[in-house]
């Protein structure tokens, strides 16, 4: 059992998709709960992401970064920063864009040294990458072969209805489930 926060900015639906993929990933896992928090609403929730055992955070990349409404919630917690609410909580991360590449890995760096500098524990992704010689993944999960967290993609003409594809959405539903799974382990007492 274990109580995890996904706060996360979506800036056309794609991302949030991946963010309730991770939270559904969270609940398959026995007795877990997950909360689903957008940036733009985190200012009522402090308490909430100061209770979780574990934080995940997600943001579409933009321009080779984490969105300018996730970079505000990140500068928002310097106001906590010196009481380390944050401390030995489990942290992980998601990001989506409408590139393959799309410099995603720049986005999950900045949200691994954020949770760094809070004192968390980053939880990477335990896959092995996807391995097609015809480009297509025919549901294998992580399909774009990421360590640190989650990558999406996006194709930016599709709905979110329709993006990011099943793979993404499974890879995500791990991480969430892998994230509840560990915390539990750590924090026994809160179960």
């Amino acid at each position: 059992m274990s109580d995890v926060v996904v706060v996360y900015h979506s800036g056309y639906g794609h991302t949030r998709v991946i963010a309730e993929a991770v939270a559904q990933g969270v609940e398959r896992h026995s007795g877990s709960t997950c909360r689903l928090i957008p940036v733009e609403e985190v200012d009522g929730q402090w308490d909430c992401l100061h209770r979780a055992d574990a934080i995940i955070f997600g943001a579409p990349t933009y321009m080779g970064s984490a969105s300018a409404s996730f970079k505000a919630f990140m500068e928002a917690t310097a106001s906590f920063y010196l009481a380390q609410p944050w401390r030995d909580k489990l942290a992980a991360g998601f990001t989506n864009s409408g590139c393959l590449c799309g410099d995603k890995l720049n986005t999950l760096l900045q949200m691994a040294v954020f949770a760094a500098q809070h004192s968390m524990i980053w939880v990477g992704l335990d896959l092995l990458p996807a391995r097609s010689s015809v480009g297509r993944f025919d549901g294998q999960l992580n399909r774009l072969g990421s360590s640190l967290g989650v990558m999406a993609q996006s194709n930016v003409e599709q709905s979110p209805d329709h993006a990011p594809p099943a793979e993404d959405r499974c890879t995500a539903a791990h991480l969430g489930e892998r994230v509840a799974r560990l915390a539990e382990r750590m924090h026994p007492a809160s179960g």
